[in-house]
């Protein structure tokens, strides 16, 4: 199922409202954008590398106004002489905030038996081939060190068997047991517990740029990507955490 990305769905509305507010000069731009545009969610307003140019942070996401307010540049920045992505080091951070604020007692976590080496957040659904293999895999994982966060992405979206699968996963009593039941292809029986997490956890995945399933995302903020075997999983991280030393 194809997806639009948060910024997609709110450039239309950002680019009226800076537009509107061309002539305001000095204005306040995230007051401005809250003002006009109530419901969209703005995390950031603060200058860019760019003279004259505001970044915009949509929570993972980033988008770039001009600060006379005419103008809204979507896309990735780039410093030539050092090749940098400067918009991705800002989705890392933005990304890295988001997930250390996140309660785990909403997620499926799995633990390591000694001292964890690294945290991945990873999200998953119980119906995608490559969530199932690296399920498969998780003693190896955990054994490696690495702590396994999981949180709910039912690709197949809202009022789907994809999602109420989830869902039961989510009220069962024993959460990992039900996953690993699961990702097997087996019922899985819980009763209704009301209100779960699946809904909101399904939400941030938009928003942190999800487009398919296994996300992988390291504790720093970055997007490993999808399913990896558990030893190049583990040499990912130990890159990442080099590079942050």
């Amino acid at each position: 199922m194809n997806k639009i990305s948060p910024i997609a769905s709110l450039l239309a509305c950002l680019f009226l409202a800076v537009s509107a507010c061309a002539n305001e000069s000095g204005a306040d731009l995230r007051a401005v954008i809250q003002e006009k545009f109530p419901g969209v969610q703005i995390d950031g307003v603060r200058p860019s590398p760019v003279a004259g140019v505001y970044e915009v942070v949509l929570g993972a996401d980033t988008a770039y106004v001009s600060a006379d307010g005419r103008y809204l540049f979507s896309g990735d920045l780039y410093e030539i002489d050092t090749r940098t992505n400067v918009t991705e080091l800002s989705r890392t951070q933005a990304r890295r905030e988001v997930l250390a604020k996140l309660d785990e007692r909403d997620m499926i976590v799995f633990e390591p038996a000694g001292e964890a080496k690294h945290t991945v957040t990873v999200f998953t659904d119980v119906e995608c081939g490559y969530c199932r293999r690296l399920h498969s895999e998780i003693g190896r994982i955990t054994q490696l060190g690495v702590r396994v966060r999981y949180l709910a992405y039912p690709r197949a979206g809202p009022g789907t068997d994809d999602w109420r699968k989830m869902e039961a996963v989510w009220c069962s009593l024993d959460r990992r047991r039900a996953i690993t039941q699961a990702k097997l292809g087996q019922e899985v029986k819980a009763p209704d517990c009301g209100a779960t997490p699946v809904a909101s956890q399904y939400a941030l995945g938009e928003s942190v740029g999800v487009r398919g399933t296994p996300a992988i995302f390291a504790a720093t903020g970055e997007y490993i990507g999808g399913y990896l075997p558990p030893e190049r999983l583990l040499a990912e991280l130990d890159e990442l955490a080099k590079q942050h030393k």
